[in-house]
């Protein structure tokens, strides 16, 4: 990861595996603090950002929202507040990462005994074809 003083868009975005497009989404939607400009007016990215994209990326790389993450930054900037508001927000998206685990596991469950049906003869006679289809007609 590069941590030179200042970069440009494209070293940041390589610098995080971000794509440049991304950064400059994540300043408008004020994730990321606008850089200063050089005198070309060509964005200048320091350590700051370079942390703060890194952090955004993890977040995202986690399944946390955008919203998540803004709140997670906010508490981050504060550092003399209590984390409980951090484990709150941790607490509720690893609820909802739960529950998509169980309804994952639900579905898999039931392609395994769609899959299980099929007796590879004809697709006339298909079963998966059969459960996709609205009340079991043909599709």
């Amino acid at each position: 990861m590069r941590t030179a003083s200042s970069m440009t868009i494209g070293s940041l975005a390589e610098s995080t595996q971000t794509r440049v497009e991304t950064v400059r989404w994540y300043e408008k939607v004020g994730l990321l603090p606008p850089p200063a400009r050089s005198s070309g007016n060509y964005r200048l990215y320091g350590p700051e950002h370079l942390r703060r994209l890194s952090f955004i990326r993890r977040g995202r790389a986690l399944g946390f929202t955008v919203e998540q993450i803004r709140d997670l930054l906010a508490l981050a900037d504060d550092r003399d507040r209590s984390c409980g508001e951090v484990d709150t927000i941790a607490r509720a998206h690893l609820a909802d990462v739960e529950r998509k685990l169980a309804d994952l596991t639900r579905l898999a469950s039931e392609l395994r005994e769609v899959i299980g049906q099929c007796g590879c003869g004809s697709v006339a006679d298909c079963r998966i074809i059969e459960a996709l289809s609205p009340l079991g007609e043909p599709a």
